[in-house]
């Protein structure tokens, strides 16, 4: 016979396990690096930690290398300018944990005249193009990094155009155009059978 779909239906039990404060990440951070959480907030169940930068490397190594953490991968590492604030600057690391599906956001705050922390492109290899383009955007230096030179401008541009105090009408040096050496031969052929020969002048 049909259930009567009138009939009430008895309510899942549903836990009412109170979240943990603070989050896990959190939480181990706190316990194993209490002397560098500066703060820490969650929004929208995403975790963030701001963290001085004394010791820098052995807290970013805990997240990677840690059983509980297991971020191997670095998704993004970019920088604020808070101008007049002080500290002015703050360098934003997103991670992520594909093995076991969290996240996290540390931010690392710094002043205007010690605009440098050491970098952590010996653990995520993705960090060194992220901090050259850091350093060409903002003109924070990346200690230890093996090739800290502009990414998307050219070497004799002047000063860091994502400060807030960058001079948007200053004209740049200019420099005569390079020859850029390409890594394929683009030269025009015709395929024969023979296999392919250059275009006839």
């Amino acid at each position: 016979m049909a259930e009567d779909p009138r009939q009430p239906v008895e309510e899942e039990q549903v836990s009412e396990q109170a979240p943990t404060s603070p989050p896990v990440l959190t939480a181990l951070l706190l316990e194993n690096f209490s002397d560098s959480v500066v703060s820490h907030h969650t929004n929208f169940g995403d975790e963030t930690v701001v963290i001085k930068r004394e010791g820098l490397l052995d807290l970013f190594r805990f997240l990677k290398d840690d059983p509980r953490c297991r971020f191997d991968l670095m998704i993004d590492l970019t920088a604020a300018d808070y101008l007049p604030r002080e500290p002015r600057f703050e360098v934003v690391v997103h991670l992520k944990s594909i093995v076991l599906h969290h996240r996290l956001r540390v931010k690392i705050p710094l002043a205007t005249d010690e605009a440098e922390l050491d970098t952590i492109s010996g653990l995520w290899v993705a960090a060194d193009w992220y901090e050259r383009e850091c350093w060409d955007m903002y003109g924070i230096v990346f200690k230890g990094h093996p090739n800290l030179r502009r990414l998307l401008l050219y070497d004799e541009f002047e000063g860091h155009p994502l400060r807030k105090d960058y001079d948007y009408y200053l004209q740049q040096p200019l420099v005569p155009m390079r020859k850029i050496r390409e890594r394929h031969d683009y030269e025009h052929k015709v395929i024969t059978p023979e296999g392919p020969k250059p275009l006839p002048s």
